[in-house]
């Protein structure tokens, strides 16, 4: 996740009423579900990083300017669409979108194409740094199977030790916290039919330390 100047995007109307400006950002849960269970590409945020450092995190990080204008060879699924916008416009949610594989791409080699391919990523759920921590996030996590991702992994080196990582294995680190909580949230997602995902109306968000449906 790189840390990103906190005015690179602008704040949502919502966000500028409350004076607050968490930044952007977009995680990516490339999943694979193997005869083991399922299993995330997840690596270790080096030491020097201000944001969460030496912690196993999803590939991720914040929006810049230039992805919420940037050209793409599908767009994002009008059911992850909806979910996006209900708390980012359109030409955010495109961003968040083409940030995700963005940041893939540069943290971990895997690509979605290029120009990406983005009608392989569900929602899972937005978290938002607490108003008391220095450095925040409005960070959207979504999901994409293994199979729409191509490429070796070779990383930049932001992050170590990348890997799939059973969810069980992942589970019994010293994860942080919202990286456990979405891992939670993960599991009952998993457990849902392709049907059921497509009918979902609310989606989970985590904002000032309490979990709500939006």
């Amino acid at each position: 996740m790189r840390d990103a100047d906190a005015d690179e995007v602008p704040a949502t109307p919502d966000e500028e009423a409350a004076g607050v400006f968490p930044r952007h950002a977009a995680s990516l849960i490339v999943l694979r579900v193997t005869r083991g269970g399922p299993e995330m590409l997840m690596g270790m945020r080096g030491a020097r990083h201000k944001f969460m450092p030496n912690r196993l995190v999803f590939p991720g990080g914040a929006v810049d300017p230039e992805d919420i204008h940037a050209e793409v060879a599908a767009p994002l699924r009008p059911d992850t669409r909806v979910h996006l916008e209900k708390a980012a416009d359109p030409g955010l949610a495109h961003g968040l979108g083409v940030a995700a594989a963005r940041e893939l791409e540069e943290e971990s080699g895997l690509t979605m194409g290029a120009p990406a391919l983005l009608d392989g990523l569900d929602f899972l759920c937005r978290m938002v740094t607490p108003p008391n921590v220095a450095m925040r996030f409005n960070a959207r996590f979504l999901v994409i199977d293994a199979d729409r991702v191509s490429g070796t992994i070779a990383g930049s080196g932001e992050l170590e030790a990348l890997r799939y990582y059973p969810i069980e294995e992942a589970l019994a680190l010293d994860l942080a916290l919202p990286t456990r909580q979405v891992l939670q949230r993960l599991r009952p997602w998993l457990a849902m039919s392709a049907e059921e995902r497509l009918a979902r109306r609310r989606t989970p968000v985590y904002d000032r330390r309490t979990w709500s449906l939006e």
